[in-house]
């Protein structure tokens, strides 16, 4: 357990705060006012003081936070968060509930400068609040997601994947960010079996010393032996033997509409899905206020709620914390076991 380890051996999490128009200075708020948290974790919040104040009368939260200017060197109190306050969104200027150039701006560098602090070794994890693509993209046309910002931001060339996890069942995917036409044609043996390897890794660094991997099937009722299509016959079936002889703990492929329901009753800890929705659909409806989204195979922990920005809402103090403070206990969790790990 992390909750209540000695100052010394807490974990450092960077915490950037996401699309101000949204309920990230919110949820920001809450997690930081969170005794758990606080005791699981040295915080240091990269943002604006205006922002995170707003989130905090929103939320009706009170913070007992240092505050830091940008570049000021600062030293962590047990239990008592910093906030690097870069002073650059006055929350007065952001509409709530729409996409602007500005939000994205903020998230934007909040992100860009967490990872550069764990990156540099000054924080052992990164956490962030929830991001809208869309206003990313309005700064950096390119963005695509956060793993690709990711790998540019700090140089990493390695393999790197999302996860989903809730209440110890984790779901990973072999597809991502790509439309569903061209799914069937972005499947191999070699891209599956990499996914087989990241989320063992994934899981075992999570704690779990045996991890049992579900491979999810792509087409309806696994393929029928042919009938609905190849893909588990060619490809999905001969990764999963692979993974077998590599002595990873995996099995499939199930048909897509009932794995979740056997790893959900416990048979497994994992799920390897081949397309975004095929799992995130399931994830979300086990538990949309508590799932966690983990970016895996970097030289860090990065965290964040599974949920988006929920614009429709924003402002309003009704933003559930659970996912985010989920988010923070999992990378301190997986930090500390790093930490322990290399000494």
């Amino acid at each position: 357990m992390v909750d209540g380890l000695p100052a010394a051996d807490r974990p450092r999490i960077a915490l950037a705060m996401g699309d101000a128009a949204g309920i990230s200075p919110e949820l920001a708020a809450k997690v930081l006012a969170d005794e758990t948290v606080r005791a699981a974790a040295e915080i240091t919040v990269i943002g604006d003081a205006r922002v995170l104040a707003e989130g905090a009368r929103v939320a009706g939260a009170s913070l007992d936070i240092d505050v830091v200017a940008d570049g000021e060197p600062f030293r962590r109190q047990p239990g008592r968060p910093v906030l690097v306050d870069l002073g650059h969104l006055d929350p007065a200027a952001i509409p709530l509930g729409r996409i602007s150039e500005e939000s994205g701006r903020f998230a934007t560098a909040n992100f860009r400068r967490a990872l550069t602090m764990a990156a540099e070794g000054e924080a052992d994890a990164v956490c962030f609040t929830p991001f809208n693509k869309a206003a990313m993209r309005l700064v950096t046309p390119s963005y695509d997601d956060e793993i690709r910002f990711t790998a540019e931001a700090i140089g990493f060339h390695g393999v790197a994947k999302e996860f989903n996890v809730l209440d110890g069942l984790w779901n990973a995917r072999v597809t991502s960010h790509v439309p569903l036409k061209d799914v069937a044609a972005l499947l191999s043996r070699e891209s599956i079996l990499d996914n087989l390897r990241l989320t063992d890794d994934a899981l075992r660094a999570a704690g779990i010393a045996r991890p049992r991997i579900a491979v999810a099937a792509l087409n309806p009722h696994a393929g029928d032996n042919g009938n609905f299509g190849r893909e588990e016959i060619d490809v999905i079936g001969p990764a999963v033997e692979e993974g077998k002889r590599a002595q990873i703990g995996c099995d499939g492929p199930f048909p897509a509409d009932t794995v979740f329901l056997r790893a959900k009753r416990g048979d497994f800890d994992a799920v390897l899905t081949m397309y975004h929705d095929q799992g995130q659909i399931a994830m979300k409806l086990i538990g949309f206020d508590a799932g966690v989204t983990l970016m895996g195979g970097f030289p860090f922990p990065i965290c964040t709620a599974a949920h988006g920005t929920a614009y429709d809402i924003a402002g309003k103090g009704i933003a559930h914390p659970g996912a985010m403070r989920n988010a923070v206990l999992l990378a301190a969790r997986m930090a500390s076991r790093e930490a322990a790990a290399a000494a």
